[in-house]
């Protein structure tokens, strides 16, 4: 894919002494592809679809649409792939259900590995991987795919855009990562060919400790004529972590950082924002907020992240609504690692969906986030880190009322691959949480992966 000239040496890429195009990443895992021209074309095996009724079992073409799943995305890979996303085409061909990309991260293997689903996401085949096996020495992490759903930027409507953490290696160091970049890539042939736009921020080495000064967690929004970077940010010397965006207008070049949520205490740790538009022209924004169990002695080993949300007119203007917790009708206090999204179906205001780390059920809300309305939702997807929801309703597609797409990794420290399946919250209200019970899980959301992630890199050092 080529671009314009004006993006061949985009500004505020990351220097070339942390991305040496001369160092290339190598594979450790066998992908069985062909690599043609850098874009790796081998086909995995569809997963083995679970569909529910007759409408599922013709792959989602006419109005017989039903919720089904889990089925494979892709099998573990020994290392717990996780932080899936997924992204669903604005248009498809006439009687066909709209394609879905979707990606995960992981430390082996090529960065981003994508695959595609032309049946409402039932069966899936590989696309090739988003940076192939020329990528740049390093660990990429954090993924975000996206649409832009008008011409931007010099790209075209339908463009995919693509975000991601990369940590460059630095061997001469214990742990071997030199900082932390928040990327920006492209594609304007459906995701086949990608190509680097910017660097939205830079921060140290990933590390979860306050005081540390990484970025992380990567979210995109096209707002009016501006792209929304929103991500996680430990830079700041008057917060452990705060939750900030910065916009751009070419997709090149960022304004300033702009704080979207921050603590009321130097330790306490909002993160992990995701954004969705509710009815009425409001905003809704998602995070974990970082607690210590012991405030006069933060130790971060001992922290709760429970999901926190703001509600705003303008998705530039969270910083200034009230951060709300996120409970249940029993006081439940879903933890950690949140998204959320919103369905058109469910009442007059529609219906909120949030997804946490810890709980196999999505906790939904029809009033528009009024604290005092959140139930909880059984499905049969399992939970997982970062789980993420694409709501499939919306204006002309009545047979889709009600039904979210839902895409999830193993959580942290557990076996497993990439699954995917559809839910239904058009029917019922929800019902009331148990009470709270357990401990919730610890802030192994990034530290032990970044621990792992180094011991992979040390273990792998002479093959990059």
């Amino acid at each position: 894919m080529q671009f314009n000239d004006e993006f061949s040496q985009p500004s505020g890429a990351v220097p070339t002494d942390s991305r040496d195009p001369r160092v290339s990443r190598r594979m450790f895992i066998g992908t069985g592809a062909a690599v043609v021209g850098g874009l790796a074309l081998g086909l995995a095996a569809p997963g083995n679809a679970l569909a529910v009724g007759a409408g599922a079992r013709r792959a989602g073409v006419g109005p017989e649409v039903l919720p089904f799943g889990p089925v494979d995305v892709v099998p573990d890979d020994g290392t717990g792939p996780s932080y899936a996303r997924a992204v669903r085409f604005g248009a498809s061909k006439p009687g066909q259900p709209r394609p879905l990309l979707a990606t995960y991260q992981s430390f082996a293997g090529e960065p981003f590995p994508l695959y595609r689903s032309d049946d409402d996401g039932r069966t899936w085949a590989q696309q090739g991987s988003i940076l192939g096996t020329d990528a740049a020495a390093g660990i990429y992490l954090q993924p975000y795919l996206y649409e832009l759903p008008r011409a931007f930027g010099g790209l075209p409507q339908g463009a995919l855009l693509f975000a991601c953490n990369y940590w460059p290696l630095d061997f001469s160091q214990p742990f071997p990562f030199a900082s932390t970049n928040i990327q920006l890539y492209a594609s304007t042939d459906g995701g086949l060919t990608w190509e680097l736009l910017s660097t939205v921020a830079q921060g140290g080495p990933p590390d979860t400790t306050n005081g540390a000064t990484p970025v992380w967690e990567p979210f995109l929004l096209l707002h009016r004529n501006k792209l929304i970077c929103y991500y996680s940010d430990q830079r700041d010397p008057n917060f452990g972590q705060k939750l900030a965006h910065q916009t751009s207008t070419d997709l090149r070049t960022w304004g300033p950082v702009v704080d979207d949520a921050t603590g009321t205490s130097y330790a306490e740790r909002p993160g992990m924002t995701t954004v969705a538009q509710l009815r009425g022209n409001l905003w809704i924004m998602t995070y974990e907020f970082g607690e210590p169990v012991d405030p006069d002695n933060p130790d971060q080993d001992n922290y709760t992240y429970h999901v926190h949300y703001r509600i705003a007119k303008d998705p530039e203007s969270f910083r200034f609504s009230a951060d709300t917790a996120l409970l249940d009708q029993d006081g439940y206090a879903p933890n950690a690692a949140p998204v959320v999204s919103w369905s058109d179906s469910g009442g007059k205001n529609g219906t909120i969906v949030v997804t946490d780390n810890d709980d196999q059920d999505f906790f939904i809300n029809r009033e528009l986030g009024d604290a005092g309305e959140w139930t909880r939702l059984s499905s049969p997807m399992p939970a997982g880190y970062s789980r993420f929801t694409i709501p499939l309703d919306g204006p002309g597609r009545p047979q889709n009322r009600g039904l979210v797409f839902v895409i999830t990794g193993a959580q942290y420290g557990d076996s497993g691959g990439v699954e995917a399946g559809v839910i239904s919250v058009a029917s019922g209200e929800g019902r009331p949480g148990p009470a709270a019970q357990g401990a919730k899980a610890p802030r192994e959301n990034r530290h032990a992966f970044a621990q792992r992630a180094a011991a992979y890199a040390l273990a792998h050092r002479s093959g990059w």
